[in-house]
């Protein structure tokens, strides 16, 4: 049985995860001098942000929109490097088109013409655009900080940050009543509150704060990655590994090392042991909770506790390589004829096929790297329950196929896919569970409820244990790759400081958008 030691010379750090958040993690580490090792149990780097390829087409296993570009910037700015150099961005207009039963609405990028857009579908609302942006730009400025900062003390909750967002957090509304604000028609209503299905919750439910996501995409724009917002992850490991930090491939993490309550290192599943001074877990937290620590040393994070909390609904996917391809536009949302009840449907865990809302991702509209010259890669998600509801996807499976492809017929100008379909992969909530290592196959991790956000999340330094530390979804300040990001920043800063490492805080958001 191998063993390897911690640097003498410098402090060590462990990363369990080579997804985006571990990886910015890394990064952010290495370049500051810290000895980092990264651990991966999959072949390949990314986590949920990895590449998935079928022949010769190529997917995003998950995320497929960047929005807050400017943050993923000033990461790589940190060690003085462009982002640009890297990745190939292209800025989306329009940003997606969104199929109602009696419309189909294009979302620009440009305020003007998404005035105009408004005004052709929704007569006499097209000039509260401009209302919407003006409030939710100082509710943006208000509330953004608060994401740059830790939760880890009640007293935390009484910073000054958080104390001058407090007017602006709409307590009380969900993000459904904070559009209605703005906008009379239902329809237009959704247009600006379906995002809340990025944190996999429900516009009715969503906190009203949330109203800064359609904002951010309005004010910010939405971005493709060429060939595949996966590239991202590619980019961080790049930029980790020029600086000395180790990324380990195949190389699954059986637990984490404890001496006491402070964690001291791994366990690898071939039994090598590896110490360091600390550990970051980018595992998706639920299954990190259930897998890399035994129950008797947890508190209130123990699998049993969580099980009862709240968690994101799941996704039903399929990623087709076709023999065709098509005019459709980047990112088309199609809404169930009627999206309350879909989504109601699915926040009690029920099995409902007959209406559905489908996304739909072209990226071979605007990529050529991801298909074949006259071939496209179409990536297409459902939200369904999580596995919370005990459906049984082996059975329901083929049934969900058949509905998602008649949705996609009936309701788009995709027509029916079925003859062109060359290459095919599907992945159910159980999949997510079972292959990808998701807790209760809720892809968008923890619900972000009231009870459930800053000092209520898991925290960056995890409160169960020292000299360990969690980034991506599962904690501060939540899901999506923007905040997943943060809160790599986040757990760097805390770490870094500790032992008085010299590290850069994070420029004000002013500074960031000049």
């Amino acid at each position: 049985m191998g063993e390897y030691r911690k640097s003498s010379s410098k402090r060590s750090v462990i990363v369990v995860g080579a997804g985006p958040g571990g990886l910015a993690a890394a990064m952010l580490l290495a370049q500051r001098g810290i000895s980092v090792q990264v651990f991966e149990k999959q072949d390949v780097i990314g986590g949920r942000n990895a590449e998935l390829r079928l022949g010769e087409y190529s997917f995003d296993l998950g995320p497929t929109f960047l929005m807050m570009k400017f943050l993923l910037d000033e990461l790589f700015a940190e060690g003085g490097r462009r982002s640009s150099d890297y990745l190939a961005f292209k800025k989306l207009d329009p940003m997606y088109a969104l199929k109602f039963p009696d419309k189909t609405m294009l979302v620009r990028s440009q305020p003007d013409a998404m005035k105009a857009e408004i005004e052709k579908h929704f007569p006499g609302d097209g000039a509260n655009l401009d209302r919407f942006l003006a409030r939710e730009s100082l509710r943006f400025a208000k509330l953004y900080p608060c994401l740059q900062k830790q939760y880890g003390t009640v007293a935390s909750m009484m910073s000054p940050t958080l104390l001058a967002a407090a007017p602006h957090i709409a307590a009380g509304q969900s993000l459904y009543s904070v559009l209605g604000d703005y906008f009379r028609s239902e329809e237009l209503r959704l247009a600006f509150t379906f995002q809340s299905k990025y944190l996999g919750m429900s516009p009715w439910d969503c906190p009203g704060l949330f109203a800064m996501i359609p904002y951010t995409e309005h004010a910010h724009g939405v971005y493709h990655v060429m060939g595949g917002l996966s590239r991202i992850s590619h980019a961080l490991a790049d930029v980790a590994a020029s600086e000395g930090a180790e990324i380990h491939t195949s190389s699954p993490v059986a637990r984490v090392l404890l001496e006491g309550r402070r964690v001291v290192g791994v366990e690898l599943t071939t039994g090598e042991k590896v110490f360091a001074d600390d550990v970051v877990i980018n595992a998706d937290f639920g299954h990190a909770m259930a897998t890399l620590f035994d129950e008797r040393a947890l508190g209130r994070h123990k699998p049993a506790k969580l099980r009862k909390r709240k968690f994101s609904c799941s996704t039903f996917m399929m990623y087709l390589g076709l023999n065709r391809t098509y005019d459709a536009e980047h990112h088309t949302i199609v809404f169930a004829r009627d999206y309350k009840r879909n989504i109601e449907a699915i926040s009690r865990g029920q099995a409902s096929f007959d209406d559905l809302s489908v996304y739909v991702r072209n990226s071979s509209k605007v990529d050529p790297y991801v298909a074949p010259s006259g071939h496209s890669a179409l990536y297409i998600l459902a939200p369904v329950p999580n596995n919370i509801s005990g459906i049984d996807w082996d059975e329901y499976k083929i049934e969900m196929r058949t509905q998602v492809l008649r949705t996609i017929r009936e309701r788009t100008e995709y027509g029916d896919l079925a003859p062109y379909i060359q290459r095919e992969l599907i992945i159910t909530p159980r999949d997510w569970e079972r292959k990808h290592s998701v807790f209760l196959g809720a892809t968008f991790n923890m619900a972000h409820s009231w009870d459930q956000m800053l000092y209520l999340r898991p925290h960056n330094e995890f409160e169960e244990f020292s000299n360990c530390y969690l980034v991506g979804g599962g904690t501060h300040p939540g899901s999506g790759l923007p905040t997943i990001f943060e809160s790599a920043r986040i757990s760097a800063n805390l770490i870094c400081k500790k032992y008085e490492v010299p590290h850069p805080t994070a420029k004000p958001l002013e500074v960031v958008l000049a």
